[in-house]
């Protein structure tokens, strides 16, 4: 067995507009040629994705959003619905075929047939709300994964880790008030979409279940590891999630224009032997990463790989940051946030 599956498709790359954008096919182009010389040398198991049905897009987004989806993809104007989330015919197809493909591993890993899996997909999603898309985002693919593993598997604790250098506020509003998700989203502060403070754990039964860190720019691989290394080890023995989701954004790298902090393609993978830690403490290794942002094709292309080597490793040591004190107080609606508010 493969213990690493990876969804890739050259049908990602469709969605895309004449006009100059950051996130564009150019992103993934160079990588989907690597991953493709590689399918020869039995490294990983490579999952064709399929589309997601309306009636899975809805466990996380309202029919209304969908039908404003369609009436403006068809628009002349690619910017019509939102300033810089542009659509076109192709544009919902390839957002389909990146929530399916999520679901598509999600069913591999709870069948077993892979240890882990990584969607390279797009357009990202974690900024899509239940009523809208913005800041590139179509659907909420992990919000929808989340649901998808709920729905069809009965699971009732996932946890959803965010390192994009943009807060998750898309997957926040989805499970805000839900205590079965847990949302912790590491982030630069004051950046769009100018949410994701310490204040904001979640209201009513998911009140304590929503963990932002929003961090300084020029916070660096140091700064990073610390303070998830002191969160994730609370979250994972005091929630034991079943599954763990993870919002791959790398455009927290040093070398990604778009940001200020100055994460470098090590720490990505530094981060994932953390991961795989908890996973395989908490829920049987399960564990699921899937691509938000991310806008420099040469550090993007050498984070994944990062990623996959890590994932790839048949033996990893447990990091030494693991070793720190335990927080306390976990639900009790501020969340270790004296141990990591900066």
């Amino acid at each position: 067995m493969n213990n690493l599956g990876l969804v890739f498709d050259n049908r990602y790359l469709h969605h895309t507009i004449p006009q100059s954008s950051p996130e564009n096919p150019n992103r993934l182009r160079h990588l989907y040629m690597h991953l493709q010389q590689k399918l020869t040398q039995d490294c990983f198991t490579h999952i064709t994705p399929r589309d997601a049905t309306d009636a899975e897009i809805q466990s996380a987004h309202s029919s209304f959003y969908l039908e404003q989806l369609r009436e403006h993809s068809i628009k002349d104007d690619p910017y019509s619905y939102d300033k810089d989330t542009y659509l076109m015919e192709e544009s919902l197809p390839a957002a389909r075929l990146a929530a399916g493909g999520c679901f598509c591993l999600a069913d591999r890993i709870m069948e077993n047939d892979i240890d882990y899996g990584f969607g390279l997909i797009r357009p990202p999603g974690h900024h899509a709300t239940p009523g809208r898309g913005m800041g590139f985002c179509i659907f909420n693919n992990v919000a929808l994964t989340a649901n998808h593993l709920r729905k069809t598997y009965g699971l009732k604790r996932i946890l959803i880790i965010d390192f994009d250098v943009h807060h998750a506020n898309g997957t926040q509003d989805v499970f805000y008030d839900d205590k079965e998700v847990m949302v912790l989203s590491i982030h630069q502060k004051g950046m769009f979409p100018f949410t994701g403070l310490a204040e904001e754990v979640g209201e009513k039964e998911g009140k304590g279940y929503t963990i932002n860190i929003p961090v300084h720019p020029q916070f660096a691989n140091a700064e990073y590891t610390c303070l998830l290394g002191k969160t994730l080890q609370g979250v994972v023995e005091q929630f034991m999630p079943q599954f763990i989701l993870v919002s791959a954004g790398f455009d927290a790298h040093i070398d990604d224009s778009i940001s200020g902090t100055n994460l470098t393609s090590d720490w990505f993978g530094t981060i994932t032997h953390i991961l795989r830690k908890h996973a395989a403490d908490s829920c049987d290794g399960k564990l699921l990463y899937i691509l938000e942002g991310g806008y420099n094709p040469v550090s993007l292309e050498e984070s994944v790989f990062a990623v996959m080597d890590a994932l790839l490793q048949k033996n990893f040591i447990r990091p030494g940051i693991l070793s720190v004190p335990r927080a306390e107080k976990l639900f009790n609606g501020h969340p270790m946030r004296d141990y990591w508010t900066i």
